[in-house]
């Protein structure tokens, strides 16, 4: 193991197939109360779409990042098979999507992370993706690191690299071979060329020097926009909404699969009594109802308009469990402004609630959000904030 300014390396000595785990304990505050699992890739998928190891972290795992290139069938195989017990099936919410190596999206286009992004829109409001993950998002790897590692001499080079006109320099970036070796228009040693290519790829240095030409000329400006475009701090912020914000819930619902799997896997005398207890909590539980609605809302099968939609979503936490951030006002308001806001939702949404003439989905989901408003007023009654 060696310990280098830009992270760690680990040396295995074995073949991996030889690796069941690997614990490596890093002294960091960020990961004090999380314990993270990196899997390799899935490999060995039965026909039934059962992957061993992601079997694993699906049954003992608090939340997931499930990383593909595209989403595809064989991918939604593997996640529902994680759906085999009650409380994989009542409370799919601890999955987020990720469509990872965005940048090759489009045959290594400028575009590609746009496109990229479009596709995980286009998969969020696919309904068999919604029930399998709470969110979609694009994300490059390659380039948010890059822009994480961004040194000055790095971007000096960029910056000399921006200097050629595009149409001079696009021949030169049609492979590693012709960058590293060819004769760029511009003095850039052949070291320093591997070096981009090694921290940047073909389509960092694309998508670089093209932001160079665009006005982020300081490391700084590069840097904060190569992790923008990432699609980095979108995922981050989904892990703050879907995961962070709601840890408790998805903390309680691993100790009910935990409790499932167990009196299924060893049955005693009580055991259908207890796998009824638990299909009544996963029924009842307010935060698993809330949970379940975002995922109906952000899938739009319940049929309501897209303003409609969004203060549904925004009240039962879909942009912050805070009380400003459920109610959509600043952070800094009165609890009488909190109060007035809450019980105006309130009232509205129970009379949608209770409107013979809507759908029962969409009746049904209105009774939640008026759940999670009175449960506002309750926080706000007791002196909360």
């Amino acid at each position: 193991m060696a310990c280098t300014a830009t992270g760690m390396r680990v040396d295995l000595g074995w073949r991996a197939g030889e690796v069941r785990d690997i614990v490596v304990r890093w002294p960091t505050r960020a990961l004090r109360q999380v314990t993270l699992v990196d899997t390799p890739a899935l490999s060995a998928v039965d026909e039934q779409g059962h992957a061993p190891v992601l079997d694993r972290v699906l049954a003992d795992a608090d939340a997931v990042l499930f990383l593909t290139r595209d989403g595809r069938d064989s991918d939604l195989r593997v996640l529902e098979s994680g759906r085999d017990s009650a409380v994989g099936q009542a409370a799919p919410v601890n999955v987020i999507m990720v469509l990872s190596r965005a940048d090759e999206v489009g045959g290594g286009r400028i575009d590609g992370l746009l496109t990229a992004r479009q596709l995980a829109r286009r998969h969020h409001r696919d309904p068999r993706v919604g029930a399998l993950a709470v969110n979609v998002v694009a994300c490059s790897g390659a380039v948010g690191l890059a822009g994480r590692l961004l040194g000055e001499s790095d971007f000096a080079a960029l910056a000399t690299l921006a200097g050629v006109p595009r149409a001079g320099l696009e021949p030169h970036l049609l492979s590693a071979d012709r960058f590293v070796r060819g004769e760029l228009p511009v003095r850039l040693d052949p070291e320093v060329r591997a070096g981009l290519l090694d921290r940047f790829g073909l389509f960092g240095i694309r998508l670089a020097t093209t932001l160079v030409r665009g006005g982020f000329d300081t490391r700084v400006a590069m840097s904060a926009e190569l992790i923008r475009r990432s699609g980095l701090t979108e995922l981050r912020e989904s892990m703050t909404r879907c995961f962070v914000d709601r840890r408790d819930a998805l903390k309680a619902r691993s100790a009910l699969a935990a409790v499932e799997s167990l009196v299924r896997a060893e049955p005693v005398r009580g055991s259908d009594e207890l796998v009824g207890a638990i299909e009544q909590i996963l029924a009842g539980a307010h935060e698993f109802r809330e949970l379940r609605l975002l995922v109906a809302l952000r899938n739009a099968r319940l049929g309501f308009d897209a303003e409609l939609a969004a203060e549904a979503q925004r009240l039962v936490g879909g942009e912050g469990v805070s009380l400003a951030a459920r109610l959509g006002v600043e952070h800094k308001a009165t609890t009488q402004r909190l109060w007035e806001t809450a019980a105006d939702a309130q009232w509205r949404w129970r009379d949608r609630a209770e409107d013979p003439l809507l759908p029962l989905t969409q009746r049904r989901g209105a009774e939640v959000v008026v759940r999670s408003c009175e449960g506002m007023l309750a926080e706000l009654a007791a002196g909360g904030r």
